[in-house]
């Protein structure tokens, strides 16, 4: 059976591509992968190794022109230092800050910053004339998406899982269609561990009130 039909449908774009892009993805997509693996379990190693992963991807998408996810990456990059932070508070030798669920106020929070995102991505395709693309309202939708993910995620709240299930399952054809073929299959796999990191969250905080 001859295979070259389905790799080229999959893969032929990366011809145009520079072999450094594809090492750089490449690598970006293993960090990407291992510190959500960390996520789900719960642990800080996730944002050391999130920001070798964004940083990577920082610079590859500004490189390719993809404005959307560049930003997304920018951010990400900042919550990773703020969920560090947050994430290694201690009192007393006590971790401060565990996994628990969204309050009221958080509830207000993620409404104005889905807004927030959603109109500031808008406003900047429109300034630079992005809006020829038939995707650049689901890169704008999942930016919202993954802003207010990757915030709750930094809050250690449980809901993040949901707002990366549904961001994850959008970006897996989007980036397929935008010739990042490597990071499509990415975003598959962040779907399987992101189902897998909102049940083993939720156990962490019925095993945190069994224990109160």
């Amino acid at each position: 059976m001859d295979i070259t039909p389905i790799f080229n449908f999959f893969f032929q774009q990366y011809t145009q591509y520079l072999i450094i892009d594809i090492f750089l993805e490449l690598t970006a997509m293993s960090f990407g992968l291992i510190s959500i693996w960390f996520a789900k379990r719960n642990s800080i190693n996730v944002y050391p190794l999130g920001l070798i992963s964004t940083g990577i991807y920082v610079y590859l998408l500004i490189k390719w022109g993809l404005l959307g996810d560049f930003l997304i990456n920018v951010y990400y990059f900042i919550m990773s230092i703020y969920g560090w932070y947050f994430w290694s508070k201690r009192l007393e030798g006590e971790i401060i800050n565990r996994v628990d669920h969204i309050s009221y106020n958080e509830k207000v929070k993620i409404i104005f910053l889905a807004i927030s995102s959603f109109t500031f991505v808008y406003l900047l395709y429109s300034f630079f004339n992005k809006w020829h693309d038939p995707f650049a309202w689901l890169d704008t939708i999942t930016t919202s998406l993954f802003f207010v993910g990757m915030w709750l995620m930094a809050r250690r709240k449980v809901e993040n899982w949901i707002f990366w299930i549904i961001g994850d399952i959008i970006s897996v054809p989007l980036y397929f269609y935008k010739g990042l073929t490597l990071t499509s299959f990415q975003y598959l796999i962040f779907t399987i561990l992101a189902f897998q990191g909102y049940n083993k969250w939720k156990r962490i905080i019925n095993k945190n009130q069994l224990i109160v």
